[in-house]
């Protein structure tokens, strides 16, 4: 006890401050900062999309899809949209099951010697040579149609790592006015879907809440009617905003500079798919990369032109720093990597099916898959982005 020294000699309680016992467990603590620039990510994700494209082989390819969600999972934010890696899981999922479908129904280019079922097959007109329906299933030709499913599967869940971390709004702002009104339609495009899914989300959880049916036919039109009204009251309100911010208004500009612009963008779109084209086959290998090359300089010449008819103002641009740059760079070093991996060593990359051998996992291009991991250590904290 003691004395507070006031009238009436009250004595104060002093509280004893309590001890922690035992060791106390630290959780790292990930950097608080500026997100990253969205066409990072989006570059992040294309390129482990590419790196996808190079391969056939299940191990590596279960590896992009390990790597893409464990970045996903550390850093995305918390807003609707970036709910929507869900819904590419699932859409990879059902490709996968659709192109098995196929070749069980319609069997398979591969020769295969390992029937697994025998299906009762379908006699068809002589027209259609070449097709089959039932028959023999062999285990070559499901292999065969496995590995080439879930390389597509990887693809949609690269470009769905993308929407789950890239802001779509943000990606907007970085784009030239020349597609400010075709980046706002995609942007639309892309937010629909997430919105979507958070508008069923939403009303099923609150039906459980009221003890009501969420499932089944029932269940599905008493939550489809809230959802179309929604997704309708949004619609009114864009329109609304996009008008009173002038969208699809331009700015006058002289009769020449539009030729010129429609000269450039068209050339340079031209060059671009004649400059593809020449890399894309042995004959054209001279003359692929000065054409590519000068066809995306015409493209952004007149790009920068156009930008004259739509001008733009940006509040806070989001600016490249290193970290962005290193994120970008660990997906295009995957992407890199892997296209190298393709031609030195093809075996490893595209297993064989007939004869039936499995697959192994080639140990630097694995390595080369874990550089994709680096935004995981790299991005700021995941925190709360206005959607």
């Amino acid at each position: 006890m003691a004395d507070d020294g006031r009238p009436g000699g009250g004595a104060v309680r002093r509280k004893s401050t309590p001890t922690l016992r035992g060791p106390v467990r630290q959780e790292p603590v990930r950097a608080q900062g500026t997100p990253l620039h969205p066409a990072a990510w989006w570059v992040w994700a294309l390129a482990l999309g590419t790196a996808a494209t190079r391969t056939t082989n299940p191990l590596l390819l279960a590896l992009l899809l390990a790597t893409s969600a464990y970045v996903v999972t550390a850093c995305r934010p918390q807003t609707p949209w970036a709910r929507s890696y869900s819904a590419f899981l699932k859409l990879a999922l059902a490709v996968l099951v659709i192109r098995l479908v196929f070749v069980v129904a319609l069997g398979s280019p591969v020769p295969g010697t390992h029937v697994i079922v025998t299906l009762p097959e379908v006699p068809l007109p002589d027209w259609a040579q070449g097709i089959r329906l039932g028959g023999a299933v062999t285990a070559e030709g499901v292999l065969f149609s496995l590995y080439d499913g879930l390389r597509l599967a990887t693809l949609l869940v690269c470009v769905g790592s993308a929407n789950a971390l890239a802001s779509p709004s943000r990606l907007l702002k970085t784009l030239p006015g020349a597609l400010y009104e075709t980046g706002v339609a995609v942007v639309v495009a892309l937010t629909f879907a997430p919105n979507l899914i958070a508008d069923v989300q939403r009303l099923r959880a609150a039906r459980r809440l009221r003890g009501r049916p969420d499932r089944g036919v029932r269940g599905l039109l008493q939550v489809g009617l809230p959802v179309l009204e929604g997704a309708l009251e949004r619609s009114v309100a864009l329109a609304a905003a996009m008008d009173a911010r002038g969208y699809g208004r331009t700015a006058d500009v002289p009769a020449p500079v539009r030729r010129t612009t429609t000269a450039l963008t068209l050339g340079g779109l031209l060059g671009i798919c004649a400059g593809t084209y020449g890399l894309l086959t042995a004959a054209g290998a001279d003359y692929g990369l000065p054409l590519l090359l000068a066809g995306v300089t015409a493209a952004l010449a007149g790009l920068r032109l156009g930008g004259r008819r739509s001008p733009r103002t940006r509040y806070r641009p989001d600016r490249w720093t290193p970290r962005a740059c290193l994120v970008a760079g660990s997906g295009v070093a995957v992407a890199a990597l892997l296209t190298v991996a393709s031609g030195t060593d093809p075996e490893a990359l595209h297993p064989g099916v007939v004869p039936l051998t499995a697959p192994t996992l080639p140990v630097w291009p694995a390595a080369a898959v874990l550089l994709g991991l680096l935004p995981a250590f790299l991005a700021p904290a995941p925190s709360k982005e206005p959607s």
